[in-house]
């Protein structure tokens, strides 16, 4: 998973990923299948990680705390100390050839699961009067999601936790009050 993370799925090969596990390229084939299935793999276990502080979000009292909750999470777990700065699912595909893209369009569906929990978030909020008539759930959730992106964008380039923070909270300001 690491390696994937680190490196993305194009600059990662065989060889790399038999180094890292400690095992030879025919035990890798014969664990996984190949590499992509591997990487798949490696998606699941990395989502079921960041999950958390998704799903910690999601049961917030108000619209504007779920964000600040979910961009925090996202400033915290792009900066772990012992994990590779940034995501998987943006730094996974950046750089596919063509033949990739299957890969790419992989890692866009795990982003579109996390927009799609944001906006049925700020859907509950819009019918529970939390957020102004007429605010636009789809646009929200599209923002908030960016403005993750572009945490984990900035971990990776070395920004540090706090300035990260300070951002997410920035961010969850984008949300508007009742």
């Amino acid at each position: 998973m690491e390696m994937f993370w680190r490196r993305g799925y194009a600059s990662t090969s065989v060889a790399d990923l038999t180094a890292a596990m400690g095992i030879n390229p025919p035990s890798l084939y014969s664990a996984f299948g190949n590499k992509r299935a591997l990487f798949e793999e490696a998606l699941q276990r990395y989502s079921g990680e960041r999950a958390r502080y998704l799903n910690e979000a999601m049961v917030e009292p108000t619209a504007r705390a779920a964000t600040l909750r979910f961009l925090a999470g996202t400033a915290e777990a792009a900066t772990l100390p012992d994990r590779p700065a940034g995501c998987m699912t943006v730094q996974g595909g950046l750089a596919c050839a063509e033949e990739d893209r299957e890969v790419v369009e992989l890692l866009a569906t795990y982003r579109a699961g996390t927009r799609q929990a944001l906006l049925e978030r700020f859907e509950k909020a819009l019918a529970d009067g939390d957020l102004p008539p007429g605010t636009d759930c789809a646009a929200l959730a599209r923002i908030v999601v960016a403005a993750a992106e572009g945490l984990n964008v900035e971990a990776a380039a070395g920004a540090p936790r706090e300035e990260l923070l300070a951002a997410a909270a920035l961010g969850a300001a984008l949300v508007p009050g009742v």
